[in-house]
């Protein structure tokens, strides 16, 4: 038995070489620098218009977007005036299915539920403003962002409600939403429609690549 294995003895301690030390420090200064960047570019991204913002927006778009967009502001936003709700139906060689109320399914999941996911809260309901922020009236989609919101939000609507209908393989779907005006108060002596207004997307076409990576 050694002076080493003497029990009592302290244990000694772990020396790094130069380079582990080097590999440690580098590594640690690069996951700094890139979470500094990454909050750098989503602050940018809620902060209000500026040179530095409006300088690097193409940067700060293609991080952001459509991964971690924020639904938050540096100023208190305007209360919910309106609810959305986005429905979804598809097509096969069987015909067109029945409209199915995805946001309905988020609300059931949310509602009763301490600690709802993230998922089910936004999910849809910012793929939807992503959409509608990146299209014109008549729906065409603006550059490029425009085509990355109509696949995000074709993508979800297809995994929600799967690969075929009555039996044959999907071949297309249609979105639409359905806004409804949040009633006046009771105390309230203003009156106005709470009756839903829709608007309904084309027919978009779906093939086998539509559902690559979905489960």
């Amino acid at each position: 038995m050694t002076d080493a294995d003497e029990p009592g003895e302290p244990a000694a301690e772990r020396a790094w070489s130069r380079p582990a030390l080097a590999v440690l420090v580098g590594g640690g200064a690069a996951l700094v620098l890139g979470t500094a960047v990454f909050l750098g570019l989503v602050f940018l991204s809620v902060a209000p218009p500026n040179s530095l913002s409006q300088r690097y927006q193409s940067q700060v778009d293609g991080l952001v977007y459509p991964e971690f967009e924020q639904n938050w502001k540096l100023f208190a936003p305007d209360p919910l005036q309106q609810n959305i709700s986005v429905e979804a139906r598809l097509r096969s060689a069987a015909g067109d299915g029945a409209w199915v109320d995805l946001t309905a399914q988020d609300i059931a999941a949310i509602r009763g539920n301490p600690i709802p996911s993230h998922v089910d809260q936004n999910l849809l309901r910012r793929a939807w403003d992503f959409y509608d922020g990146s299209h014109t009236s008549d729906e065409n989609p603006v550059g490029q962002r425009g085509g990355l919101a109509q696949e995000y939000l074709k993508r979800i609507a297809l995994q929600r409600l799967g690969r075929s209908l009555d039996g044959a393989p999907v071949t297309g779907i249609e979105l639409r939403s359905a806004t409804t005006a949040v009633a006046p108060p009771p105390w309230s002596t203003q009156q106005w429609s709470t009756a839903p207004q829709y608007r309904q997307l084309p027919w978009w076409p779906v093939s086998t690549a539509d559902y690559g990576g979905l489960s």
